[in-house]
């Protein structure tokens, strides 16, 4: 028996589209009986500022063949038979391999990706036309345990000011979970290892003025109940998830720009879902949608760095899977790394 198909009128830039949806009635959210379906038309309905903050630029697709409780895989290159208005360009990875990553330029597009079992987007932070130079610089405001979403609400209006004395202007958006992502548009300068750098001056100097709320601690066993600053969410082909990206969890909630004053009012994420998030950009339009009306630069940022540097701060610990980097500090888990005491010696008798 043939598997149950439908198609979708999609508007695009040209035109409308036809894209076909296999199994429209999967559920990938069990909690909600949330299906293939109903996720195609809610990025039908979130197209233009999905587009705006995610499109243009390299995309990886969290892929879930049977929903948020099974398998789960990463898709970069576009697979054999995608259709022409799926794009591509050709991006370098840490390791100096190279390969063609998935670009999304209109709303079929993204249609094509839920076709293909896309539940999370998480997109690059440069463009397309020039993926080594990120458009964004990325603070993540993970909540370590004991701590959560209210600790790091009240951290980022203090990173917003770090970011403003460096000439910044910083926007911010729920994870779609526990943590804040707060985003910086800045020019296209500097490549990757660059704002990583201007990164973790922002979140040194964010720390100082909050040592008993954050940490730039790379190793868990050192960061205590704090939120923890990940400045490795700046490095090449490291994503999170995209603005009005769903995120694979129950009650499918929505990685959501939100604006200052509603998290001043004490903002739940829990309140922005696939269901939610449509009505939401119909009441008061997307909080993001000038957010690259006008670039910073990260000089400022840097300067700092090299100030810490000539201070003796230098380099943080890179993801596991990076080649060792220079000046890296050793990649040794701190208890690891200490001497065992020296075992006592037997009695004489």
């Amino acid at each position: 028996m043939a598997s149950e198909r439908i198609t979708l009128t999609v508007p695009g830039p040209d035109g409308d589209r036809e894209v076909g949806l296999s199994s429209p009635n999967r559920v990938l959210w069990p909690d909600l009986g949330i299906t293939k379906h109903e996720l195609a038309e809610y990025v039908i309905a979130v197209a233009e500022p999905f587009l705006t903050a995610n499109g243009d630029r390299p995309v990886s697709l969290e892929r879930f063949p049977g929903g948020i409780d099974g398998e789960r895989f990463y898709s970069k290159n576009p697979p054999k038979g995608a259709p022409e208005y799926v794009d591509e360009v050709m991006c370098t990875y840490n390791s100096g391999r190279r390969h063609p990553q998935v670009v999304l330029r209109e709303a079929a597009a993204v249609v094509w990706a839920v076709q293909m079992n896309t539940v999370v987007f998480h997109p690059w932070a440069s463009l397309a036309a020039d993926t080594d130079n990120p458009i964004e610089l990325r603070i993540d405001l993970d909540p370590q345990p004991g701590t959560d979403f209210a600790d790091a609400a009240a951290v980022a209006p203090a990173l917003r000011d770090v970011l403003a004395e460096a000439g910044l202007t910083a926007f911010l958006k729920t994870s779609g979970n526990r943590g804040i992502h707060v985003f910086c548009p800045i020019e296209p300068t500097h490549e990757f290892l660059d704002v990583r750098h201007a990164v973790i001056a922002a979140s040194r100097e964010l720390e100082r003025r909050m040592p008993q709320k954050v940490t730039t601690n790379w190793w868990k066993e050192e960061r205590g109940e704090r939120i923890f600053l990940d400045f490795n969410q700046a490095n090449r082909d490291r994503t999170m998830a995209g603005a009005y990206s769903p995120r694979a969890l129950p009650g499918a909630p929505v990685a959501t720009p939100v604006t200052w004053e509603e998290l001043a009012a004490g903002v739940d994420p829990a309140d922005f879902t696939v269901r939610t998030v449509p009505q939401r950009l119909a009441d008061i339009g997307d909080p993001w949608a000038d957010l690259q009306a006008a670039p910073g630069r990260i000089d400022t940022l840097l300067q700092w760095w090299e100030r810490d540097v000539a201070a003796g701060l230098g380099e943080l610990p890179f993801p596991p899977d990076f080649p060792k980097m220079p000046g890296e500090p050793p990649r040794v888990q701190p208890s690891r790394a200490r001497q065992p005491e020296e075992a006592p010696q037997p009695e004489a008798d």
